[in-house]
């Protein structure tokens, strides 16, 4: 995956591909209709075992999966999916706040509530294919809350570097806007991330800190932006 498939969709080489896990045919028909009304994306392989469907088709960009599988969380798998790289988006009826911060600090790409509709569905996936957060109504309703007495504080310049990074903008983007060095920003960002660490609420993925950041009132849901189909992408440095 070492192509950006969403700069590739954009350009018309090639659709994103989408594979779904989840072990309700109805969801998996109802989810497949969703994707098929989006030209950007080709739903590849679908099933019920995450292991056959990974076998059906290796090349998938995005894998949406439903985070409890014939009566068993297998946020296991989860973990092991991206750790191997994959873009992982969970879609789950459990929606409680420390259900979505154990996914997203297992590494999934996104959160989607199973409740939310189609809109919801393809902008989350489009989103995570580019590697781009995406925060629907729902998802952005749970994860807001009183400040914490263990919420870090960030400064002014690390609050405005993270809300930059999650608008979409690489990190030499931001460098820009900032008028500052890739390299700081970068510093900004990780120093962002060691704060959470020491206050025992680890946040290794850009969707983990993201949550974190809104959990605590440091970026407000309505920053981020909402997905516009015929948005411009610029491609986010790692």
């Amino acid at each position: 995956m070492d192509a950006d498939p969403m700069a590739q969709a954009m350009s018309g080489e090639r659709p994103v591909g989408v594979s779904i896990v989840d072990d309700h045919p109805v969801v998996i028909d109802g989810v497949r209709a969703w994707l098929s009304t989006e030209p950007r994306l080709r739903v590849l392989a679908t099933g019920d075992d995450p292991e056959l469907v990974l076998r059906a088709a290796p090349e998938a960009d995005v894998i949406l999966l439903d985070l409890r599988l014939r009566g068993r969380m297998v946020l296991d798998k989860l973990a092991e999916l991206s750790t191997d790289g994959r873009r992982v988006v969970v879609y789950s009826e459990h929606t409680d706040p420390a259900t979505i911060l154990t996914a997203l600090d297992a590494g999934a790409t996104a959160f989607l509530a199973k409740h939310e509709g189609r809109e919801h569905c393809v902008a989350t996936v489009l989103a995570a294919a580019s590697d781009r957060p995406y925060v629907p109504p729902a998802l952005a309703g749970a994860m807001v809350g009183d400040p914490r007495p263990d919420r870090p504080a960030l400064s002014d310049k690390e609050r405005e570097a993270l809300l930059l990074w999650f608008q979409s903008m690489s990190k030499a983007s931001v460098a820009r806007r900032m008028q500052i060095s890739e390299h700081t920003v970068k510093q900004y960002v990780d120093r962002a991330r060691i704060k959470y660490t020491r206050a025992g609420r680890p946040a290794a993925t850009k969707a983990a800190l993201l949550a974190r950041a809104i959990e605590d009132g440091l970026i407000r849901p309505e920053e981020i932006g909402i997905y516009r189909s015929r948005a411009s992408y610029d491609r986010p440095t790692p």
